[in-house]
């Protein structure tokens, strides 16, 4: 049975067919809409699936936020905003007339990268810092999303009691600082109202300031994860995301860690599906493997 799958963040959209062993036959992306209502959304994903949908018996939606009920619930509405409630299993049903599943992205990516490594693991945690930072866990070979779909969300833990305000409402998160998002607000003089992407490449030339706001992130996400490791006694760290994934910060993130006690040091990797580590969960989770 083939699998509509799609991915829904902060920045992007994406839609791919998915069959039962994995394998993408098409990928389709798109801009998040600007606007971020839901009749934009609606729209968008109406365009993005369209010469997909009759070649799939299900779908599958990773998503950015809270799934609940099937439905989105934006814990931080700067990254998803106006779609508070967002009827999201309904609004895809009726768009693809496809039986449909949804889950948050961060979780759908924790499953997939958990069974490329399952028979070596049972307790892991993803991270994924992009526009945003979010999580997902497996414990003893379970995922877990907790009763309202909240478990994993380990962007919105404390990194900064000073820090700045967070888009949850909450004062110095993890995401506030270590994302793209926090990255570039940081910025100031030459680099105010550069991308984090833009960020990145000034650091590669040199920029002090660009390479003390990589850095910043990089050490952020190091304590996150030492945290982490003494909350959940993981095996292995996966990291993902358009943040996680650029080149050097994953090296920068584990010398950081090592500064920390030898108790909270746990292997890092990065996520092994890339950028399509959402999409192929969500269909996996759709395949009844959960």
């Amino acid at each position: 049975m083939t699998t509509l799958a799609i991915d829904i963040g902060g920045t992007k959209l994406a839609a791919a067919l998915v069959d039962d062993g994995l394998q993408i036959h098409a990928r389709r992306e798109c801009p998040t809409p600007a606007s971020k209502t839901p009749d934009a959304l609606r729209e968008a994903l109406a365009e993005l699936v369209k010469p997909l949908q009759t070649q799939a018996t299900r779908a599958a939606i990773a998503s950015t936020g809270i799934i609940q009920d099937g439905n989105l619930l934006a814990i931080n509405p700067q990254n998803l905003g106006g779609l508070h409630h967002f009827p999201l299993v309904q609004t895809l049903e009726d768009i693809a007339g496809l039986p449909t599943l949804a889950i948050n992205d961060a979780q759908a990516a924790a499953w997939a990268e958990y069974h490329v490594s399952a028979k070596e693991i049972k307790d892991m945690v993803f991270l994924t810092v992009s526009t945003g930072v979010g999580g997902g866990v497996v414990s003893n070979g379970k995922l877990v999303t907790g009763s309202g779909g909240l478990a994993g969300h380990l962007g919105h833990t404390l990194a900064d009691p000073n820090g700045p305000q967070c888009g949850c409402g909450r004062v110095g998160c993890v995401e506030a600082i270590a994302s793209g998002r926090g990255i570039a607000a940081a910025a100031r003089g030459e680099l105010a109202g550069c991308d984090a992407k833009t960020i990145f490449a000034r650091a590669a030339e040199g920029n002090k300031q660009a390479a003390e706001l990589v850095q910043r992130s990089a050490q952020v996400l190091a304590r996150l994860i030492a945290d982490t490791k003494a909350v959940m006694d993981c095996q292995r760290v996966v990291i993902g995301g358009s943040i996680g994934l650029a080149g050097g910060y994953l090296a920068r993130v584990r010398a950081y860690l090592e500064e920390h006690p030898s108790v909270y040091h746990v292997e890092l990797t990065a996520a092994h599906y890339r950028h399509d580590a959402g999409l192929l969960g969500a269909a996996q989770l759709a395949q009844g493997e959960r």
